[in-house]
């Protein structure tokens, strides 16, 4: 890391704990946080893939874990009074839309049980601490319009998945007021929305770009649902700059005390699943786009339409704004997967040097978080 000045130096030598530090956004900010010099704690019920980032990188052997339940209060208010972290990352959560149609109760029952036994830990926690809880862009009752939802808009939505994330951040909101708003409280806490988010490490199921990868792996075309469905696509480093920045931000200025944030990609970063799929082949050296995906029919589960969001709340609170181009979240994402598949290497250090191009790609932007 040099002498970089990344997030201010505000992880370093602090205790910063992970729920849902298995799952593949976790495993991301993990070792991001392990680049920075923080002592990272993690919790989770399972490691919930094979394979698994968190495994694939050695994880467990760099950070202190606790497999616990979400679910369970006694065991989260035990975990934060034992390890007394600075800072809390709240990612934990049943993540899969298709799986919330065949669980709805498990999904609502971790997406807002499990939210709420977080904030009640923290509610009784006696020590400074930041902690940000992190939800999704599902959480916004999608009524399919062409503009960005602003942090303002209606939460909610018409499928169970869309609704435990909505329910989540009502909980936020209402812990807030009744418990967080304080002046000079001791712990300050904030929310953060992201989605469409993808990167190497992912092997969830019924996600677009992991299908491909397996498939792909094993010399097999990728059978695809809605191929003119567009996203608004974002590499898992940028909502996790926001998520870092937000930390680092709140620790500082109580102002942001309760308030809700947007992290996405920049407008003209729609793409059609056709399109994202097509660039992808190429760097996995299909000849032609017909080898690598064929169009089903199969939908399994109602899909939305267009999502977006407006992130011009942190672009005006801390200057946040995304550092990738779609070029290069194409390149980052393929290449992980082609390294990991095809050539057998060190995947933390793969990961590692990722992270490290896209800090230097943001401080060649003068992005505000590396200043």
């Amino acid at each position: 890391m040099g002498e970089k000045i990344i997030f201010g130096d505000v992880y370093r030598n602090k205790k910063v704990l992970i729920t849902g530090n298995t799952g593949f956004k976790g495993s991301w900010l993990c070792t991001w946080l392990i680049a920075l010099g923080a002592d990272i704690y993690g919790v989770s019920n399972e490691i919930p893939t094979t394979p698994s980032m968190f495994s694939e990188l050695g994880l467990a052997e760099k950070m202190n874990h606790f497999f616990a339940d979400v679910r369970d209060l006694d065991a989260m208010k035990n975990i934060i009074n034992d390890i007394q972290p600075d800072f809390v990352f709240h990612l934990a959560a049943q993540p899969i839309v298709s799986l919330s149609y065949s669980e709805p109760v498990d999904t609502i029952s971790t997406n807002v049980m499990g939210t709420t036994n977080v904030l009640e830990a923290l509610r009784t926690y006696n020590k400074h601490c930041t902690a940000i809880i992190i939800t999704s862009d599902k959480c916004y009752d999608n009524v399919e319009w062409i503009y960005g939802y602003k942090e303002t808009d209606s939460v909610g939505g018409k499928d169970i998945y869309s609704g435990s994330k909505g329910a989540a951040e009502l909980i936020f909101k209402s812990y807030y007021h009744s418990f967080f708003k304080k002046e000079n409280g001791l712990v300050q806490i904030a929310s953060a929305r992201a989605g469409n988010v993808i990167g190497g490490g992912d092997w969830a199921l019924d996600r677009i770009i992991p299908d491909c990868m397996r498939s792909w792996s094993e010399g097999r075309i990728v059978e695809i649902r809605s191929p003119k469905a567009t996203r608004p696509w974002q590499h898992v480093l940028e909502p996790l700059s926001g998520y870092l920045q937000l930390g680092e931000r709140l620790h500082k200025d109580h102002s942001l005390n309760g308030e809700s944030f947007n992290f996405g990609p920049k407008p003209e970063y729609n793409h059609t699943v056709q399109e994202i799929l097509e660039d992808m082949s190429v760097r996995w050296h299909f000849e032609n786009s017909k080898d690598a995906y064929q169009v089903t029919g199969d939908t399994k589960f109602h899909e939305a339409g267009l999502l977006k969001l407006n992130c011009d709340k942190a672009l005006f609170h801390f200057q946040w704004k995304p550092t990738l181009d779609y070029n290069t979240l194409i390149e980052y994402t393929s290449d992980w997967y082609y390294e990991f598949y095809k050539n057998n290497i060190d995947m933390f250090t793969y990961t590692k040097s990722q992270i490290e191009g896209y800090e230097k790609l943001a401080k060649l932007s003068n992005i505000a978080w590396t200043r």
